[in-house]
């Protein structure tokens, strides 16, 4: 039997709820590489975003990198989206930059990790010292 009452003298108990962490997406334009950055919840309600995110990325030419480092839940939609980008990256193979357990598990379970180049390690996006131009001998 729970006593759902406020004992005399005492503030009233608000129930705890879950903060929802907002998913959001944006593109970045590197001279090497398109990344796309997703943090939060990546789900249903990002649907439209994530399309219209695959379509920039895809667009640019470039190799597309995703981080998904700050990934907090990732439903249907999200591995969708990095289905979408694998399978329509023709040139080169999308990279998913320090996917959290929860992304992992999930490209593991639907084998979207076969399609992906899953890295633990940020890599670099600038111009390294060897592409600058002629070195000494």
């Amino acid at each position: 039997m729970t006593n759902d009452a406020t004992p005399p003298g005492e503030s009233p108990r608000v129930p705890q709820v879950r903060s929802v962490d907002p998913g959001s997406v944006h593109v970045l334009y590197e001279p090497r590489a398109t990344r796309v950055v997703l943090t939060g919840e990546i789900d249903a309600e990002l649907g439209p975003d994530l399309l219209e995110a695959a379509e920039d990325a895809l667009s640019s030419g470039r190799p597309v990198q995703v981080d998904a480092h700050h990934v907090t839940f990732m439903d249907s939609t999200g591995l969708a989206f990095l289905a979408r980008l694998a399978s329509r990256s023709k040139a080169h193979r999308v990279t998913l930059i320090r996917p959290p357990a929860v992304v992992k598990f999930l490209i593991e379970t639907t084998n979207i990790v076969q399609l992906l180049d899953v890295v633990d390690e940020e890599p670099g996006l600038t111009s390294s010292a060897e592409d600058d131009g002629p070195q000494p001998a």
